[in-house]
């Protein structure tokens, strides 16, 4: 059985979602402030957690990022908030996805069902990979990518990941010098059952040359394809 977890303060809204979630064979657990939040994605482990953006204690995009720092579980976060800037602010923190308030609990478990076949999928696929390359390593210059730990390695020290960096990074590592656009990225990390713009796969990339170049404005790796998308390099390719 899945299991997610639920931090949201609005108590009536958090039990009508839990128990739309129950019924559609989830199991569930619930927080309605942010440290309580931490705590149980310690120790209920869920394979999908749903984050507000507003809590009573600390804000969603804070709580986004310290969930970052010892899980790489997908996050859907619900806002009242419909801004692009928000999106992006939540895609920056760690976030994969985002719905608006008011939004369909149909809606919100097919989104929840999408990220648990694509983590599974991903997980499938990577250990396929494994198998075939017969390596547990990718590495580039000073990355090391580990698929079977799924963590990011640049100059000999580790780096936080989402899922969805991870996944580029593997894409990128696997198929030097390819270019992807926005549209073929977004289609190999998420399907097409996805509901994220291509705008998200900006944000990512945003992110990751904050962790891997030495200068996210000037990167070396991830080079951006003007007019097309992005493609990873290295110094001998």
């Amino acid at each position: 059985m899945y299991k997610v977890l639920i931090i949201e303060d609005d108590r009536i809204m958090g039990e009508m979602l839990a128990m739309y979630l129950k019924e559609e064979g989830f199991q569930v657990e619930r927080a309605v402030e942010g440290d309580e939040g931490l705590e149980l994605a310690k120790k209920f482990s869920p394979h999908v957690i749903i984050l507000d953006m507003v809590l009573p204690d600390k804000a969603g995009t804070q709580l986004c990022r310290e969930l970052r720092t010892f899980t790489v579980v997908p996050i859907l976060v619900v806002s009242m908030k419909t801004g692009v800037a928000e999106r992006v602010e939540a895609l920056t923190a760690g976030a994969d996805d985002y719905v608006c308030k008011p939004f369909s609990l149909r809606e919100v478990t097919a989104k929840i069902s999408a990220m648990i076949r694509r983590t599974h999928l991903y997980q499938d696929r990577s250990i396929e990979r494994v198998k075939s390359e017969r390596s547990t390593a990718r590495q580039e210059g000073a990355i090391l990518l580990d698929l079977e730990k799924r963590v990011i390695r640049v100059n000999n020290g580790y780096v936080e990941a989402t899922f969805s960096e991870f996944e580029i990074m593997r894409l990128f590592m696997t198929n030097v010098e390819r270019v992807y656009s926005r549209e073929d990225l977004l289609n190999e990390l998420r399907g097409y059952d996805s509901f994220v713009t291509e705008r998200a796969i900006d944000v990512h990339i945003a992110n990751l040359r904050k962790k891997i170049e030495d200068n996210p404005k000037e990167p070396k790796y991830i080079k951006t394809v003007w007019g097309i998308g992005y493609k990873f390099v290295t110094k001998s390719s």
